[in-house]
C-alpha cells in the first residue's frame, strides 16, 4: 500500500474524531494544553490500536463483529450528541459536567470515534498487509486532525456560545447516523 493511500485512509478515519473535538472544543469545557494534549493523544492512541486488534483478530473474528459494531459506534455517539444538544437549549446545562478529555467521556468517545478502525485492520489482514506503518500513520493523523479540530471548536464555541453546542450535538448524531447508513447500504 502506498503512503497516499496509506493517508487516504488515515484521514477518512480521523474524520469522526476531528468531528468530535470540534464538538468539545465548543463546550467551553476542553481548554488548556493538557486537555488538548489528553484528548488528541487518546483519539490517536486507539486510532492507532483499533487496526492493530483488527488485524490480529484477523478474519475468523470479522463476521461476528460486523454484525453489531455499526450499533455500538452509533449508540455512543448519540448518546454524547443528544446530551450536547440538550445542554445547548438549556442555558443552565453544561455539555460535559467536567473535562471531557478524562474518565468515561474520553473513553467513550475514542472508542466510538475508533471502531471502524478496527474494520480496517480486519481488511488489511485479509489483504495480508503488514499493520504497523498504516496503524502509525492512523494515529498520528488523528491526533493531529483532532488537535485541529478542538482548537477550532474552542474559537467558534468562545465566538457564538450554545449555538455551537447544538451544532456540535447535531454533528454527532449525524456521524452516528452515517455509520447506520453505510453499514446497510455499503
Amino acid at each position: 500500500m502506498s503512503f497516499i493511500e496509506t493517508l487516504m485512509i488515515a484521514v477518512g478515519l480521523a474524520m469522526d474524531a476531528f468531528a468530535v473535538s470540534l464538538a468539545a472544543g465548543t463546550s467551553g469545557q476542553a481548554m488548556g494544553g493538557r486537555v488538548a494534549f489528553r484528548l488528541s493523544f487518546h483519539f490517536g492512541l486507539f486510532q492507532f490500536m483499533m487496526p492493530v486488534i483488527g488485524w490480529f483478530l484477523g478474519a475468523a473474528i470479522a463476521p461476528q463483529i460486523s454484525s453489531f459494531d455499526h450499533w455500538i459506534a452509533f449508540a455512543l455517539l448519540v448518546f454524547v450528541g443528544v446530551r450536547m444538544i440538550r445542554s445547548g437549549f438549556d442555558d443552565r446545562a453544561e455539555t460535559f459536567a467536567a473535562d471531557p478529555s478524562r474518565g468515561l467521556t474520553l473513553v467513550v468517545l475514542a472508542i466510538a470515534t475508533s471502531i471502524d478502525a478496527l474494520a480496517i485492520g480486519l481488511s488489511l489482514a485479509m489483504l495480508r498487509i503488514k499493520i504497523w506503518y498504516p496503524s502509525v500513520v492512523i494515529g498520528v493523523v488523528t491526533s493531529g486532525l483532532s488537535l485541529f479540530g478542538l482548537r477550532l471548536g474552542t474559537r467558534l464555541g468562545a465566538r457564538f456560545g450554545k449555538r455551537m453546542e447544538v451544532a456540535g450535538g447535531a454533528i454527532l448524531n449525524l456521524i452516528g447516523l452515517r455509520i447506520l447508513v453505510s453499514h446497510f447500504f455499503a
